[in-house]
């Protein structure tokens, strides 16, 4: 299924999709969906790190310590 066969068919359509349309449907879903949490998980690391680091660094100001 070419990509502009995808983007025309729509699933309020009143015509249900051949398997081959829902097949290409899915797979275009989990890939957006997997793109999605792998930027989330990256995101969320990424602000941990940064937290920590943030932290670690009051902490040496307040304490006096070699962090």
């Amino acid at each position: 299924m070419t990509a502009k066969e995808l983007k025309s068919y729509r699933l309020t359509s009143l015509e249900e999709p051949t398997d081959e349309q829902l097949t290409a449907i899915m797979q275009k879903v989990a890939k957006v969906a997997k793109e999605k949490s792998e930027e989330a998980h990256h995101l969320l690391f990424q602000d941990i790190h940064d937290t920590v680091q943030r932290q670690k660094k009051e902490w040496a100001e307040k304490y006096n310590l070699d962090l």
